[in-house]
């Protein structure tokens, strides 16, 4: 069975990001059917998927005293409906022996986590489903014959970056590439070397997770890790022995998965297109391949007997190998956001659901004699000795590890074999000792870990201490440093004394920060020479007073709410109390104290809250590049800058977040978009990892370097904007116009002529029209130039220009030509017969980009000098665009000059009609021929009118005047 549940939060209530962004509802439900419409369609028909269950929970409401949210209408679901329909059957299964497993798949900040767990009293399907079961067991054991007994036991893990870590076991954290992946014959795929503790009732499970959700936090903080691309996978195994019958005891085993998938938007959303390190990361490798699998599975129900299923392709998916389509019943949860800014993601989301919906499980039951399990564990040795001897590898087991290892040589497979021998030996000896002398080994140590948990609450009730800020809501609070009275030395774990405060990570050093909390109830921090800290946003060097709900930044990624219960009620005394911060909001008081609030803006639309949003995002990972080059002495350094839709030559559109990458050795500046640049950090995360521990090969060649951009790359210089409006009237144009580059910088000059033409591209003098609609129907040619570019900046050696004209597929390139003031000598002559409606259009309102792009000198400067040292030297700053202000100057300054043209041909125009009346006067004659009129104005119609008007009215006034006037000519 393969169940999907789509979990509908509450997101534009709960989701502050959401309810900041005036974000409107695109999802509805109606039985188990889901609708979604798109925001950019309104009166399009809503996309339907239907699924097993679908639950709302977006409203319809009621919050108790308690805190517990329960229904005000049928159509909401709270977390008991939830877990009656799914948790409920994943508990009956694993009573029966099957093996269970539980996903939960979705968008960063959907409500997986509300799912998966919840919070307060609204507790989610794993708490509820484990406190279900030792209930389950505790009415068992109350009837229970001899020979009964029920085992549970707990593992947690995490994969990120396609490394297995043990959250139970904090040395394993450290292991370089992570535990071992390997696979049994019978067992499938495993981690070898995972810690699994028995637990004797639902308090300690839950002690055991926090323990692991707390070492998880500290894992991503020391690794630089992200958390939201991390998989955590907790494992509950059940075991139950009874005698049967005939009185032979049996082992009755159910293995309960419950899956917490990194957030889907970004395996779609972060692909480095045109990066040449696109491939270089795994970090988006899990994801990727459980979308190939679950294709590949669905084909596979669907008739499709042929196709190859790439479990083996990834970590996740080795792990997940039974759960997805083998031994196991499944349920998989979808949370989604309703909200409209989050469209693309939801409609992905369900697209993914609907696919996994038709893999069909096949489950059996695991029930065995105990006596024949301990025996095919002995058979097993004997044939791995055998094996051993003979030099042979058994069929069927895999001796890698992580994603794909091709087993090594002989001395370790050797090695590996011993230690498969070893863990069979093991889990002999487990079955024969007796339930009750395991409980009792881990028994001392969950009493000393409940009983430090307890003392810990009471300590938050007096002491100031610091409590972690995460971008998982899940991971927040976790870490809770207390500032006990005296001094408190905060430091990294190479200090030569252990620091009270242990922070690793970006940026920390050995003797970082002293915490002074003395007997008035005061609290200082005073940083260390040469620390990085930041408080509230703004970074300190001397002693500051800490006060309530204060956020402090140690080095680049260890970030801090304070809490100090005696300034809290201060607080709630003067009624001036400072809200709780978040994690977000924290990030974006760094932001804009950083120097982002004068891009930011203040502007509420969508388009500039989701701005916003992508810079809070990325400012933090800025930060941390620049720590990571520095530590490594890359000499590389990044920014943010803005590209405004004017500058890539749109009207409108929105505003991109990029990333300004500088080579301050080589004087070199790139230009990534976003996804590039969080590509780079990935890796940049695993060099540095490699550094810190040590490892003598840390360091890439310059080709596969994160940190490194080939100098002869073609590097955008700037951009010019041609505005097509005096084509339109048949106008020549013919300008000097500035280059600029995304901060609306002049970089130089670019010549640009365009001129009308006839058919053999010669001049056509005077012609124009006077409404550009004279040209639809009619052939038209002109000829657009690009003679030479003047002043071009020192460092590009090299440069050419290149353009999409109207509806080109490709770009058209000029010559690469060398020099500050190079010569393009470019010409292209234009066709087109006839003119459309569309095309006019396009001449009227639309503009030509043409780019200008360089290569830079390869040569060094500064190179002797550190990065930290270049950095200091370098404050260039924050980049912003003033395309768009520069844009409106020459729109106008082009309508201007197109008006200037039409005028200067119409005064030439007039002069000729003037003269041709001049010299019939002369000539003594009343009227001139039309045949010469029409040579003048064979195309300016509305000219003809105003010529006609203009000589009938000098008749009239000449007819008024008598023979002393002067004689007009008549148009016939």
């Amino acid at each position: 069975m393969f169940l999907f549940h789509c979990n509908i939060l509450n997101s534009l209530l709960h989701n502050s990001r959401e309810q900041a962004r005036n974000a409107s509802l695109i999802i509805d439900m109606n039985g188990n059917s889901t609708y979604i419409k798109d925001p950019a369609a309104p009166k399009a028909e809503p996309k339907m998927f239907a699924f097993d269950y679908s639950y709302w929970s977006h409203d319809c409401f009621k919050e108790k005293a308690d805190g517990y949210l329960e229904p005000s209408s049928s159509k909401y679901a709270d977390q008991r409906r939830v877990f009656d329909d799914l948790g409920r059957g994943v508990l009956d299964n694993a009573w029966k022996g099957y093996n269970c497993s539980l996903f939960a798949y979705g968008q960063t900040g959907s409500g997986k986590s509300y799912s998966m767990v919840g919070y307060g009293n609204n507790k989610g399907i794993v708490p509820i489903s484990c406190d279900e079961l030792f209930k389950g067991i505790q009415e068992k054991k109350d009837v229970a014959q001899k020979g009964e007994e029920y085992q549970v036991s707990f593992s947690m893990l995490e994969i990120y970056n396609e490394q297995v870590r043990d959250l139970l076991n904090p040395k394993s954290l450290s292991i370089k590439g992570g535990l071992k992946v390997r696979q049994h014959p019978n067992k499938g795929f495993y981690v070898d070397g995972l810690t699994s503790v028995p637990v004797a009732n639902f308090n300690e499970i839950d002690s055991k997770m926090n323990e692991g959700t707390k070492n998880r936090t500290v894992a991503s903080t020391q690794m630089n890790a992200t958390s939201s691309r991390a998989h955590t996978i907790v494992a509950i195994n059940f075991t139950q022995k009874s005698p049967n019958e005939a009185g032979q005891s049996m082992t009755k085993s159910s293995s309960i998965n419950l899956v917490d998938l990194a957030g889907s938007e970004r395996a779609e959303s972060t692909g480095a297109t045109g990066d040449r390190l696109k491939e270089g990361s795994a970090i988006n490798q899990s994801l990727s391949t459980l979308g190939n699998v679950i294709k590949a599975l669905a084909d596979q129900s669907g008739g499709n007997k042929k196709v190859l299923v790439p479990f083996r392709d990834s970590v996740l998916t080795k792990l997940l190998k039974n759960a997805l389509g083998g031994n196991s019943k499944t349920v998989m949860i979808a949370a989604l956001s309703p909200a409209d800014i989050n469209y693309e993601e939801t409609l992905s989301t369900l697209r993914f659901a609907d696919r996994a919906k038709a893999i069909k499980t096949t489950a059996v039951i695991n029930e065995s004699p105990t006596d024949k399990l301990i025996r095919e564990l002995r058979e097993e040795n004997e044939k791995l000795k055998a094996m051993m001897a003979g030099g042979k590898i058994p069929e069927g087991m895999d001796m890698g590890g992580g994603a794909g290892g091709d087993g090594g040589n002989a001395e370790e497979l050797k090695r590996e074999m011993e230690e498969a021998m070893k863990r069979n030996q093991e889990q002999m000896e487990a079955m024969e000792a007796s339930w009750q002398e395991k409980l009792k080994a881990q028994e001392e140590e969950l009493k000393l870990r409940l009983a430090q948990d307890k003392q810990n609450t009471e300590d938050k009730k007096s002491l100031p201490h610091f409590w972690n800020l995460n971008e998982d809501a899940a991971l927040t609070g976790m870490i809770t440093h207390f500032c006990n009275p005296g001094n408190t030395n905060i430091g990294n774990n190479k200090a030569e004394k252990m620091p009270e405060i242990q922070l690793n990570g970006l940026g920390i050093q050995p003797q970082h920060a002293i915490v002074e909390n003395s007997k008035n109830n005061k609290v200082m921090l005073k940083p260390c020479p040469g620390a990085k800290i930041l408080l509230n946003g703004n970074e300190i060097k001397d002693k500051k007073e800490l006060h309530h709900h204060d956020r402090i930044l140690f080095g680049s990624n260890n970030l801090f709410a304070f809490h100090h219960p005696n300034d809290q009620a201060a607080q709630k005394k003067k009624k001036k109390e400072v809200p709780a911060p978040t994690f977000e909001s924290t990030q974006e008081e760094i932001a804009k104290n950083s120097g982002l609030s004068s891009i930011m803006g203040g502007g509420k639309s969508k388009e500039d809250m989701l701005v916003q949003e992508d810079l809070i995002q990325i400012w933090p990972m800025i930060n941390e590049a620049n720590a990571m080059s520095e530590e490594m002495d890359k000499k590389t350094k990044f920014e943010v800058v803005l590209i405004s839709p004017q500058a890539k030559g749109k009207k409108d559109g929105r505003t991109e977040v990029c990333v300004k990458v500088k080579n301050m050795a080589l004087g070199n500046e790139f230009l990534w978009d976003r996804n590039t640049f969080i590509n780079r950090k990935f890796l940049m995360q695993e060099m540095y990892q490699n550094y810190v521990e040590g490892d003598q090969d840390w360091n890439r060649p310059k080709e596969s370097d994160p940190f490194w951009e080939d100098p002869n790359a073609e590097v955008f210089l700037g951009s010019v904007h041609v505005y097509l409006q005096s084509l339109a009237y048949m106008v020549e144009l013919e300008e000097n116009l500035t280059i600029t580059d995304y901060k609306g910088t002049e970089q130089g000059l670019l010549q640009v002529q365009m001129h009308p033409c006839t058919k053999a591209g010669k001049d056509i003098g005077d012609d124009y029209v006077d409404d550009p609609s004279e040209l639809v129907g009619r052939d038209y040619f002109f000829k657009l130039k690009v003679p030479h570019a003047r002043g071009l900046p020192k460092k590009f050696v090299k440069s050419f220009c290149k353009f999409q004209f109207y509806l080109d597929d490709g770009y058209t390139k000029t010559n690469e030509t060398t020099g500050m003031n190079p010569d393009f000598k470019f010409e292209k002559m234009f066709s087109f017969t006839p003119c459309t409606q569309q095309f006019v259009n396009y001449l009227s309102e639309g503009m030509l980009v043409i780019e200008v792009w360089g290569r830079q000198a390869d040569t060094s400067s500064g190179a002797e000098l550190s990065t930290a040292e270049l950095m200091l030297k370098d404050k260039s700053g924050t980049g912003t665009n003033n395309r768009a202000a520069s844009d409106h100057h020459y729109k106008m300054a082009a309508e201007a000059n197109t008006l200037k043209k039409r005028m200067e041909k119409a005064e030439a125009k007039l002069k000729k009609i003037q003269d041709l009346c001049e010299k019939a006067k002369k000539e003594k004659k009343d009227s001139v021929k039309v045949t010469e009129l029409e040579a003048i104005l064979r195309s300016g119609k509305k000219l003809k009118a105003v010529a006609t008007l203009i000589a009938h009215s000098q008749k009239a006034k000449n007819e008024g005047l008598g023979s002393n006037a002067s004689k007009a000519c008549t148009l016939q």
